[in-house]
């Protein structure tokens, strides 16, 4: 299918309809994202291809810079009572968008007022439940879902006399293959993207170590965090050594280490799925994706990884007809059609089983290996309360805490205990505040 960028139009307009002197008014939909680069071509092409399709709706996509950017601007646009009708807000943000009361319409009333009555069984469990109130109702739409998985450049491994037929499974293979790449003059040998979301809050749900308390918060405010365990700080001590050696090239907080990667200059990079997108596109030598790697000493590891990327909200105090169009645009969305091109060009977890199944027929997985490890490693295995995702208070600025911390062991000024301490010691006191705020 064609997907193609245009030009948006702002407000409402008129639009033919059958007859030269026949008009009729559309009405518009204003959808505030945080997709920029080829993700952002991708989507606007999604909106393109719906507003195409019929003439009821208009949906309007804005940018409104990186997820943290967004979720500020829909919060001060629902203070100034001028939201959008749907706001794109990351993971990190739920249990925020489910405090915020009276802010948000839950998508399943959206959607069987419009006319598309929800069914959690025709969506992945793994998506669903994350963005569902403990009785399965779905709150919010779960547009883009991602996991973090392993890249590889293989001229890079091939350079540096690594196997790239069998690539790294536990921790203590990659020291080894770190070693090798560092011998062979490997500048870049490892690097990671979302540091709190890649190297701890997955390492705890795919080893079946806590990351908090109460389900990681999933049954309650009063969480407590408690990821500096054992194989937490054992885990951070480590990245820490091969930082000093050099093995290890941080690369900042968010997805800044990534475009290292994509220039060819790093052996491995731990990023998002969606990162597939970028590597893609960009990449100038052969690469493969991978399972992230495990330590094989933690009992029954690994387990399942858990969900990260964003959902789309239904902000309240807009009409009834504007909600119907709404609804039509999200069951748009979820087409196997619509999210198998969605996750055959960006990395992003098909959020449907119809989807997958649509991407397995067509061979896409076949002609590109490793396009499926980000669903099977998240959906392989049963979750546990340890895996089935984080909803905590407050995690966006939980998270610049933890990303404090772990530079001071990057650098060498702490170790990964005291950093880890201080981290859960600190994010503690916001959850606390934030169950205060919310009572």
């Amino acid at each position: 299918m064609m997907l193609r960028k245009t030009a948006l139009a702002a407000g409402v307009f008129a639009a033919a309809l059958t007859g030269a002197s026949a008009a009729y008014a559309q009405t518009e939909i204003q959808w505030w994202h945080a997709m920029g680069g080829r993700l952002g071509e991708i989507l606007q092409g999604q909106v393109d291809q719906f507003n195409a399709s019929q003439k009821d709706y208009k949906v309007v996509a804005t940018n409104k810079g990186n997820y943290s950017e967004t979720l500020n601007a829909g919060v001060a646009a629902f203070r100034a009572k001028q939201q959008p009708h749907l706001l794109q807000v990351y993971e990190v943000g739920t249990a925020s968008m489910m405090a915020a009361k009276g802010a948000i319409k839950p998508v399943y009333e959206v959607m069987n007022e419009g006319g598309f009555p929800f069914d959690p069984k025709n969506y992945l469990s793994a998506v669903t439940g994350y963005y569902s109130t403990l009785d399965g109702k779905m709150l919010s739409f779960p547009y883009n879902s991602s996991t973090p998985v392993m890249y590889v450049n293989k001229d890079l491994f091939k350079k540096a006399g690594i196997d790239t037929m069998t690539l790294p499974k536990t921790w203590e293979q990659v020291g080894a293959a770190l070693d090798k790449l560092k011998a062979a003059g490997v500048e870049c040998p490892m690097t990671v993207s979302w540091q709190s979301w890649t190297q701890l809050e997955n390492l705890s749900a795919y080893h079946n170590q806590p990351f908090a308390t109460k389900s990681n918060g999933m049954e309650g405010m009063d969480a407590q965090l408690t990821f500096n365990g054992p194989v937490q700080v054992k885990h951070i001590a480590n990245l820490g050594k091969w930082a000093k050696e050099g093995k290890f090239i941080y690369g900042g907080r968010r997805n800044e280490a990534a475009a290292r990667f994509r220039s060819g200059e790093c052996g491995m990079m731990f990023e998002s799925s969606a990162g597939y997108a970028g590597v893609k596109k960009e990449a100038k030598f052969e690469f493969a994706i991978s399972n992230l790697p495990y330590y094989a000493d933690v009992e029954g590891a690994p387990f399942n990884t858990i969900i990260g990327g964003a959902s789309v909200w239904v902000m309240q105090g807009h009409s009834k007809e504007a909600y119907k169009g709404v609804a039509q645009f999200l069951n748009f969305l979820a087409k196997p059609e619509m999210q198998a091109y969605w996750h055959q060009n960006t990395g992003y977890l098909p959020i449907t089983p119809a989807a997958y199944e649509l991407t397995k027929k067509e061979g896409f997985y076949d002609k590109n290996p490793g396009t499926d490890i980000a669903i099977i490693q998240m959906t392989g295995k049963a979750p546990t309360n340890n895996s089935k995702g984080l909803r905590l208070g407050s995690f966006d600025q939980i998270r610049t805490i933890i990303d404090e911390e772990l530079e001071g062991v990057w650098s060498g000024e702490k170790t990964a205990k005291v950093a880890l301490d201080n981290a859960v010691a600190r994010g503690n006191e916001l959850l606390r505040r934030f169950e205060r705020a919310n009572k």
